[in-house]
C-alpha cells in the first residue's frame, strides 16, 4: 500500500530535480547543479538516495554534495560511468543500477526501466503508486531530447520510448528531465509525429545547454 503522505515535489534548475517521499524521507532524482536549492527544499527530511537519469554533468554535478548530507548512497547505470568520471572524478557511484532495480521510500516503490538512446545507461524510474515515471532525458513533452551534440543514437532513443514509456497506463505522468509534465496518453498521440519530424536538435536548443553531454552514445 502506498503512503497517503508520498508526494512528488519538484525543483527547477538547469535540470528538472525531483524529490520523492513524505515528512520523514526522500530520494532525490537529478539532483542538478545547485546542491543548496535542492537541500534547501528537502528541508530536515532524511536522503535515502540519490539516483540519477543517467550522468550528463546537468542532471549530476550536485549529487555528491546532496548524498554527503545524509550519508545516502548514489545511484547511476554502470553505462554512463565515463560521463559521471567526466564530472565527478573521485567519487564514484555506490549503487549501479540495472533494469528492474526498485528503491523504496514513504510507502512507494521506484522500478529501474533501462532506457540507453540519450546516452548508454539512461534510465527511467517509473512508481506506479503514484502514476508517475521519471523520464530523465529519455522524452520530453516536444519529443526525444537531443544532446549537445544531437541524437547519437536517434533510432535506439525511439525505440526506447516505445519498449519503456509507451507501454505504462496512459493516465501515467511523465515527469521529465527538462520542461513540464505530460501523460503517456499524451505521448501516444504525438510519437507519430516525432519520428516523421526527424532529428532537428536546433528544436530543442533550450533543452540541453552546451556541455550536458557525454561521448558514451
Amino acid at each position: 500500500m502506498a503512503s497517503q503522505d508520498a508526494r512528488i515535489e519538484r525543483v527547477t534548475g538547469r535540470a528538472n530535480s525531483w524529490i520523492i517521499g513524505d515528512d520523514d524521507e526522500v530520494i532525490v532524482i537529478d539532483p542538478g547543479t545547485d546542491a543548496a536549492a535542492l537541500l534547501g527544499a528537502v528541508g530536515d527530511r532524511e536522503i535515502l538516495a540519490v539516483i540519477c537519469t543517467h550522468g550528463h554533468a546537468g542532471h549530476t554535478e550536485a549529487a555528491v554534495e546532496v548524498a554527503e548530507r545524509d550519508e545516502a548512497p548514489v545511484a547511476l547505470h554502470p553505462g554512463d560511468r565515463l560521463a559521471w568520471r567526466e564530472v565527478h572524478s573521485g567519487d564514484d557511484p555506490e549503487i549501479d543500477m540495472e533494469d528492474g532495480g526498485k528503491f523504496e521510500v514513504a510507502g512507494v516503490t521506484l522500478e529501474v526501466l533501462h532506457a540507453p538512446g540519450h546516452s548508454r545507461g539512461s534510465c527511467c524510474l517509473y512508481c506506479e503508486e503514484l502514476d508517475a515515471v521519471f523520464a530523465g532525458d529519455v522524452v520530453a513533452e516536444t519529443g526525444p531530447v537531443p544532446r549537445d551534440d544531437g541524437y547519437p543514437n536517434w533510432g535506439k532513443q525511439l525505440d526506447t520510448i516505445g519498449a519503456q514509456v509507451l507501454t505504462l497506463p496512459a493516465e501515467t505522468r511523465i515527469l521529465p528531465g527538462h520542461g513540464d509534465e505530460f501523460t503517456v496518453a499524451m505521448a501516444e498521440k504525438r510519437f507519430d509525429t516525432w519520428v516523421a519530424a526527424g532529428q532537428h536538435p536546433e528544436s530543442f536548443a533550450d533543452l540541453n545547454p552546451p556541455g550536458d553531454q557525454d561521448d558514451a552514445g
